[in-house]
């Protein structure tokens, strides 16, 4: 019996870049400002698609950013929002038809995280929410939230799908608890083999759970 859902905001419930190339720019320009020559366009150029995708520091690691760019590029990542509605998928109504706990669980830096989901109006759809802060200094990362979401809601990792796109973050920590994770292949999203499950929308993940709860 499912209880619970985690799902993941970016590339899950709204495409990462919704939010416009343009808002992304200032930290792109000054990370490439801080590069000591070790970088060339093209590598850039391929560190920057993956912050799309992926938080700060995992593509910093990823591609070798040295500390310079990292902080530069931190500097300007904490000071951006989202100012204008954002729309998502098209499906999030569907969200509300899901008769089961809900929690989002994003990582990223809060305050746009967090403007994020004010400019989707998320908030009603869900139990609790978790920003899993990059520029906090007590971040738990997604494995530690999801921890926490089950032991302070009772739940069993039985009990909970793990809904989103990363291999490498929230199916990776899912499958760690025992959790059945779940991969939604929104556009532009690789297939993983790590997944239990895959989907396609949220219409998909209606009829996942109405199955498994039947």
């Amino acid at each position: 019996m499912i209880r619970a859902l985690i799902l993941d905001l970016d590339n899950c419930l709204a495409a990462a870049n919704e939010v416009g190339d343009e808002l992304f720019a200032p930290a792109f320009d000054a990370i490439s400002r801080a590069n000591d020559g070790s970088h060339s366009a093209e590598s850039l150029k391929l560190a920057f698609a993956d912050m799309w995708r992926h938080p700060l520091d995992w593509v910093a690691a990823k591609h070798g950013l040295s500390d310079g760019m990292l902080e530069a590029g931190r500097r300007v990542f904490c000071t951006l929002e989202v100012t204008r509605p954002m729309h998502g998928y098209g499906d999030l109504a569907i969200l509300s038809e899901l008769q089961v706990q809900r929690f989002l669980v994003t990582s990223g830096f809060r305050r746009l995280q967090e403007s994020k989901i004010r400019a989707l109006k998320l908030g009603p759809h869900f139990t609790a929410i978790h920003v899993d802060a990059i520029d906090e200094q007590d971040r738990l990362g997604k494995h530690g939230v999801f921890r926490k979401i089950l032991r302070e809601h009772r739940l069993s990792p039985s009990e909970v799908l793990v809904v989103g796109d990363s291999a490498d973050s929230e199916i990776e920590a899912g499958n760690r608890l025992g959790m059945t994770t779940v991969q939604t292949l929104r556009p532009g999203v690789p297939p993983t083999s790590a997944a239990t499950l895959h989907i396609h929308s949220l219409a998909d993940l209606k009829a996942l759970l109405t199955a498994t709860n039947s």
